[in-house]
């Protein structure tokens, strides 16, 4: 699966993103068939969801910029973070993505687009400012690990459905919130049918929920993985593991010191950061993370720095 000649494949993430994209399928088609039987049109059922999708593979890059408060640099107004892509892009033998730089000051960076001609390598402000230049070329080659690979392109995809199950939640919710499952007045024939639209309303809430779980749970053990992935092939890339140990010492330390509605912010990436943004106390991210914890990512890092200084 890697397009590099330096960037090892991984079959172990070969085989994942494969079984994460055939049951995000069926689960496509069961969601469709579900709309369909409720009485959906096909117009409903197919275009609009693919057109959503069509969107948001297409326009990944873009959607994740914006949101990061990310802009394209040239070599110009960034020679450092050029020179370190351009040095790594001839290690790996791959195409030189995009570079980008965030102007937020949390630490972290991210891989985004559809494909590794089509793509964007973003580093925060944070990051630049807080890792020495080999700690910042270690976190670099993780992230163009993930576009060798083509991982990025599958998270894409396999957290669009649950980003739609979620969003459908949060308004059905919402209008049951402000009185808008049934709400019939008068007589016993309205109130017979707005009793049948609220049921409706509910199983669609359940469904929704049930849909967003399933498809949580596919992306984040396919995002735990990718990133172990992504650990080893960059640390392989560069041979010196124990950078990239050291800058997620530091960077996993330096977050704890960013405001909470800045991590609350960048929470929706959190799948294709470096490190995730975990905000203090209780959240989504802190229960369900989408990186493996920090302590199993150092031991591979060990494990495998050891076995290059072998003899």
């Amino acid at each position: 699966m890697a397009v590099s000649h330096r960037i090892p494949a991984d079959r172990g993430l070969t085989i994942r993103m494969f079984i994460t994209g055939l049951l995000l399928v069926v689960l496509y088609a069961v969601v469709g068939g579900v709309l369909y039987a409720v009485g959906a049109s096909i117009a409903i059922v197919l275009i609009v969801p693919l057109g959503l999708a069509f969107v948001q593979y297409w326009f990944s890059d873009k959607i994740a910029l914006w949101g990061m408060k990310g802009h394209i640099v040239t070599p110009e107004q960034a020679p450092e973070l050029h020179g370190i892509i351009d040095r790594l892009c001839a290690l790996a033998d791959m195409p030189k993505p995009r570079v980008a730089i965030a102007d937020v000051d949390m630490p972290n960076a991210f891989a985004t687009g559809r494909s590794p001609s089509n793509a964007v390598v973003c580093a925060t402000r944070g990051i630049m400012r807080r890792l020495d230049e080999p700690e910042l070329e270690a976190v670099l080659a993780h992230e163009l690990s993930h576009v060798a690979h083509r991982d990025v392109a599958v998270m894409t995809i396999a957290s669009f459905l649950g980003m739609v199950a979620g969003m459908v939640t949060r308004v059905m919710f919402y209008m049951g919130l402000f009185g808008g499952f049934g709400g019939g007045g008068g007589g016993g024939r309205n109130n017979q049918s707005g009793q049948s639209l609220a049921a409706m309303e509910m199983a669609v809430l359940l469904f929704s929920v049930v849909v967003y779980a399933i498809s949580f749970m596919l992306t984040m053990a396919l995002s735990r993985y990718r990133e172990l992935a992504a650990d080893r092939s960059g640390a392989i890339l560069t041979g010196r593991p124990s950078l990239l140990a050291s800058a997620l010492i530091k960077v996993t330390g330096d977050m704890g010191r960013i405001p909470t509605r800045d991590l609350r912010a960048a929470e929706h990436f959190n799948a294709f950061f470096f490190t995730p943004a975990l905000t203090k106390g209780v959240s989504v991210s802190s229960l369900f993370s989408t990186h493996p914890p920090l302590q199993k990512r150092l031991d591979q890092l060990a494990k495998i720095e050891a076995e290059l200084n072998r003899p």
